[in-house]
């Protein structure tokens, strides 16, 4: 069954700021947002038609001893409850539609968003950041659209009410009026204290779901080296500090249900007062009483939406300001085209775009001198791990550089066949949840022969035997359920089966023990045979299966040549891949978890 997405097309949002990005949400949905706002006025200003019914009932059928009036009366409040709660029943059900459209399209541009900018993402936000604003951020800024349907109804009832208490006695309307404004001046430091207190606490908040998730991924590493007890102790610290801010948004939380509760039933008792002793006077009816009585209660109802709405727009602001920050997030300028998307000019070349080479060509990196030959192996010792993933970054066309690629300004080739012909894969790239067999072919419809050979290649098929449903066994997120080894040679086949034209791998044999590393390199120099190939290692048994050899020393190439011609000439190099060989431990392998499976 095709999945159903909400919007196709969610849209381009304002990300000025809150507001603006609130108000696009609005703007999304006109004629809903009208049906909720019709619908809640017409049942905010029904509630106060109740209160006129009664009293006509007690001044024209009780006072009067009228029984035809009495029951006329009747029927008609009842008729008006069944009318009312119809209109209640309609406005809950378009307010939810509102607020469940507003949430499923600010997850689509976020979604949309962060596959966009990719790469740059970890480098410019935590993740613990980008998994609260997605898991409810976007549930508090949905919310603050309320104030569209129950909100706008309590402005119109309370202009209605005071307008009818106008007709029963001018003192009475005035009360109201000023009396709802001074709710609002009480209320209102409250609010401005509580924004504060909510930006501060949800930066928090994010900040220790990062911190907890990466105490989750790297627990088994933790362990291994004796750095659990600190980290669960440092996580412990952290989450006092956070629990004594939510405790501050807490307190400010209660004072403002304090007020929205206690502060209207102040009024209504001040106002009832009043009337009563109008009514000894004789100035009102014991009709107008009840009906004064009746409105003034009424109209806790539209004060109680508009603290209460106040309050979310406070907690929305905070959450759209998130979700702004968020969306405002762009991707480095690697220089020239950027992908395509769906819409824009397809698969033609624009005008004054370079093509692409044809087949096979050299990439050449000037920064650091490194030319990869089409269709070799090399390999690329670096004695700083940075360096070599900024190496990585230049060659993938990560970040701006002036790498050629078969004489063509890679920064100048569609971004869209710059992925789909050059793969950069990471030893730690993520691993996301499904079936063992989604994984691996990454969504492209494939057979099982093609993805058993890239196993194979990687020195994987092990894992494939182990598991209990073979290929259609569920894997979760980031493969947790598997140990580091195995995660590790997953992602090689991944990468060996998209069979990319030019493979960058960095580090792809770290957590795995010797001999499965020596032939994962006979392998993958098998494998991708003919093709372009840049492994970026250490490893002695990796570099001796490379065509060439790079040493990479800072920024700069100091030498090249075969694996063995390198360990002749190059001191530098040799210290280099043969660190720890006088290591009692280093034929011990690093994947300890296999050994025992």
């Amino acid at each position: 069954m095709p999945i159903q997405i909400p919007h196709p097309d969610p849209g381009t949002p304002d990300t000025r700021g809150p507001m603006r990005y609130l108000w696009w949400l609005v703007r999304c949905q006109p004629g809903r947002v009208l049906r909720g706002s019709l619908i809640g006025t017409a049942w905010m200003v029904g509630l106060s038609a109740r209160p006129y019914l009664i009293s006509r009932a007690v001044d024209d059928g009780l006072r009067e001893r009228d029984t035809r009036a009495l029951a006329f009366w009747v029927v008609v409040i009842v008729l008006g409850g069944v009318v009312e709660s119809y209109l209640g029943i309609m406005r809950h059900r378009t307010m939810t539609f509102i607020r469940e459209d507003a949430k499923a399209r600010s997850a689509e541009v976020l979604l949309r968003h962060l596959s966009r900018i990719g790469a740059v993402l970890p480098r410019r936000v935590g993740a613990g950041e980008v998994s609260t604003v997605g898991g409810s951020d976007i549930d508090w800024a949905a919310q603050v659209l309320t104030l569209t349907g129950p909100g706008v109804g309590a402005v119109m009832a309370y202009g209605v009410i005071a307008v009818v208490l106008w007709s029963v006695s001018p003192l009475l309307a005035l009360c109201v009026l000023v009396g709802v404004p001074v709710v609002g001046l009480v209320v209102g430091p409250l609010l401005r204290r509580l924004e504060r207190a909510e930006s501060v606490y949800r930066g928090q908040q994010g900040a220790l779901t990062a911190r907890s998730g990466d105490i989750v991924a790297g627990l088994r590493v933790l362990a291994g080296v004796g750095g659990r007890d600190l980290f669960a102790r440092r996580y412990a610290a952290r989450s006092q500090q956070l629990r004594a801010e939510g405790y501050r948004v807490g307190a400010v939380n209660s004072w403002i249900e304090a007020a929205t509760i206690a502060i209207p039933g102040l009024f209504l008792a001040a106002v009832v007062w009043l009337t009563a002793r109008m009514a000894v006077t004789g100035d009102v009816t014991i009709g107008e009483l009840v009906a004064v009585y009746g409105y003034v209660a009424t109209l806790i109802v539209p004060v109680w939406f508009l603290l209460e709405g106040s309050h979310q727009l406070i907690r929305g602001r905070v959450a759209a300001r998130r979700i702004a920050d968020l969306l405002t997030v762009t991707p480095d300028d690697v220089g020239g085209p950027g992908r395509r998307w769906p819409g824009t000019v397809p698969e033609a070349r624009r005008p004054g775009e370079p093509a692409a080479p044809d087949g096979p060509a050299d990439l050449h990196d000037p920064v650091s001198g490194l030319t990869v030959p089409a269709g070799q192996l090399i390999g690329v010792a670096a004695d700083d791990p940075a360096a070599a993933v900024a190496l990585a970054d230049r060659l993938g066309r990560y970040v701006p550089s002036d790498v050629t690629w078969g004489g063509v300004p890679l920064s100048g080739v569609a971004l869209d066949e710059v992925r789909a012909r050059v793969l950069v894969a990471d030893h730690d790239s993520y691993l996301f949840a499904g079936t063992l067999r989604d994984i691996l072919r990454a969504g492209a419809d494939d057979n099982d022969e093609r993805i058993g050979v890239a196993l194979r290649a990687a020195s994987a098929q092990d894992i494939v035997d182990t598991l209990p449903a073979g290929l259609d066994t569920p894997i979760d997120a980031r493969a947790r359920t598997l140990s580091g080894g195995q995660r590790q040679r997953l992602r090689l086949a991944r990468a060996l089966h998209s069979e990319p034209e030019v493979l960058i791998l960095v580090d792809p044999t770290s957590a795995v023990d010797a001999h499965t590393e020596a032939r994962i390199a006979e392998r993958l120099r098998a494998a991708r045979a003919g093709r372009t190939t840049v492994v970026i290692a250490t490893s002695p048994l990796l570099l001796g299966r490379a065509d060439l050899v790079a040493h990479l020393v800072g920024d700069r190439i100091t030498a090249t040549g075969s694996h063995a011609d390198l360990l002749d000439r190059d001191p530098g190099y040799r210290h280099l891949v043969a660190r720890g060989s006088d290591d009692p431990d280093l034929d011990k392998p690093a994947d300890t978890e296999e050994v025992y499976r």
